[in-house]
């Protein structure tokens, strides 16, 4: 076994800007400003989420759109072709992310969420957009369940490429995850909703996978195809990237601007609230990062392949679940807050888990 103080792991990665760095202050000042806004026009928001078609609100859908494309743009999908020398991290990956995670976060938050609720702490009802009044705790499982199956986020780069690890493998896992979401995500989503007791609208979920999913995925290929043929591949990783990594942040701190201006009141009302909800996905995230990490262990993985699966597990790709929450049962929704709370809890949470990492090379082979 070499130690990590002898071997230094050289990978394609990037520093985090400053919207990345600070990611959970920018949050929580969006949250203020939302909550402001809120109180003083509350007329602003119901309008623009007022303009939708089919249930899609347009201006949301652009904000989320610009969320997704950045993610899908930097996908190379030669790289899937390679995954297959080195099964055991894909086949890790996947096993966590779709047959372990989706069931552990409905049945942790199911736990905790309701026994809040029946201790008091999470009182209240909310009609949904099907015109169902349900109890709010259910619609805040609801968004940890939507977070549970979506797995893998455009900040998992950021994250391997912190724990020093490898970044083919990370990037790879990024289209697969991509991909299987087209297959996956509406029948799992549908099947885990209904056992919580939640409307299934399954044309509104098949179509937030194609809006959300599908059609970044293809802009993103075009897209990726076409400058690196006219600009070249230097052009594209290292000035055109980095600012649309920006875009889809700003795009994100304004769809959270929005959700806050409808959810303030609730939350100055409860402002627990946040806390409640927290917890289990706080659980959640430790206990995947620990089932992938020392599974990545009894399989033998080197450290570069053990970071980036446990990591991926652990993360949530919040932008597809803040999309569809958003699109499933209204931008006021318990469920869209729930979703948020997880974006708001993942940096921190992130960047602990990365030291653990860091500490804990040693445990694995280290790839010279």
């Amino acid at each position: 076994m070499n130690q990590t103080n002898n071997t230094e792991l050289k990978v394609k990665g990037r520093e985090m800007n400053v919207f990345e760095k600070y990611l959970t202050l920018w949050i929580i000042l969006c949250i203020g400003v939302g909550i402001v806004l809120g109180k003083l026009a509350p007329q602003v928001a119901s309008t623009l989420d007022s303009l939708s078609f089919y249930q899609v609100s347009i201006p949301i859908a652009i904000c989320l759109f610009f969320m997704m494309y950045p993610i899908m743009v930097k996908i190379d999908f030669r790289e899937i072709i390679k995954a297959g020398k080195t099964p055991k991290p894909v086949i890790l990956t996947l096993t966590i992310n779709w047959l372990i995670k989706p069931f552990t976060m409905f049945f942790i938050a199911t736990f905790f969420l309701t026994l809040f609720f029946k201790l008091g702490l999470i009182p209240g009802t909310e009609t949904v957009k099907t015109g169902q009044e349900v109890e709010l705790y259910k619609s805040y499982i609801s968004g940890a369940i939507l977070l549970g199956i979506a797995p893998c986020t455009a900040m998992v780069l950021v994250w391997s490429w912190l724990s020093k690890g490898n970044m083919g493998h990370t990037l790879v896992m990024v289209a697969i995850n991509s991909l299987t979401m087209l297959v996956l995500y509406a029948p799992l989503g549908g099947f885990l909703l209904g056992e919580n007791d939640m409307p299934i609208p399954w044309q509104t979920i098949l179509l937030s996978v194609l809006i959300y999913v599908g059609l970044p995925l293809i802009a993103g290929y075009f897209t990726r195809k076409w400058i690196i043929a006219k600009k070249g591949l230097e052009y594209f990783e290292k000035t055109f990237l980095p600012y649309l990594g920006t875009v889809s942040i700003i795009a994100l701190l304004i769809t959270l601007i929005l959700l806050f201006s409808f959810k303030g009141e609730i939350i100055l009302q409860n402002p627990l609230t946040i806390l409640w909800i927290a917890i289990p996905l706080l659980i959640q995230t430790i206990l995947i990062f620990t089932i992938g990490y020392v599974a990545a262990k009894f399989l033998k993985l080197t450290y570069e392949n053990a970071a980036p699966a446990a990591m991926i597990g652990a993360s949530n790709h919040f932008e597809v679940a803040i999309a569809t929450s958003t699109m499933l049962f209204g931008l006021s929704s318990g469920a869209s807050l729930a979703t948020v709370v997880g974006v708001l809890i993942e940096v921190p949470l992130m960047l602990f888990l990365v030291r653990i990492c860091l500490k804990t090379q040693n445990w694995f082979l280290i790839r010279k």
